[in-house]
């Protein structure tokens, strides 16, 4: 059973990441009804252009997440918090991208920025944990 706070932590992190994500299709509904873009429609209104490609992206980019959050968890134990603490700045990332995209395309870059390096942090953390680890088992 995994119940260490670290764990926990990354497990809330990642019921986080998964309400941000509903917030995102509540918001590409709603902004298709307002403009009666109906599926399969993909266009015809730039607001519903950039909120589909707000969903698209954070799509793409939770491909990359969640698997660096949680090798992180398991297996970077130098600061245990830290896997979670950096989930919470992909998610505030991901809310910052999606409230700059939907006011102008222009202005996704620092939320895209929030999220880039809060992963990179993950994948950095992952390597660490992962190769520590390794020397660890390997070193009896």
């Amino acid at each position: 059973m995994l119940s260490a706070p670290a764990t926990i932590l990354s497990a809330a992190v990642t019921i986080l990441a998964v309400l941000v994500m509903v917030y995102i299709f509540v918001l590409v509904g709603r902004v298709r009804g307002r403009h009666g873009i109906h599926a399969p429609a993909m266009s015809g209104h730039p607001e519903v252009e950039r909120a589909l490609r707000v969903q698209g992206n954070t799509l793409e980019q939770v491909v990359i997440f969640l698997p660096l959050l949680w090798v992180a968890t398991l297996y970077f134990h130098v600061v245990g918090w830290l896997p979670a603490a950096l989930g919470l700045v992909w998610c505030i990332g991901r809310l910052v991208y999606a409230t700059g995209y939907m006011a102008a395309a222009e202005k996704r870059e620092l939320g895209f920025m929030i999220t880039a390096l809060a992963s990179v942090g993950l994948l950095v953390l992952s390597i660490w944990g992962v190769i520590a680890s390794w020397l660890v088992v390997t070193a009896v």
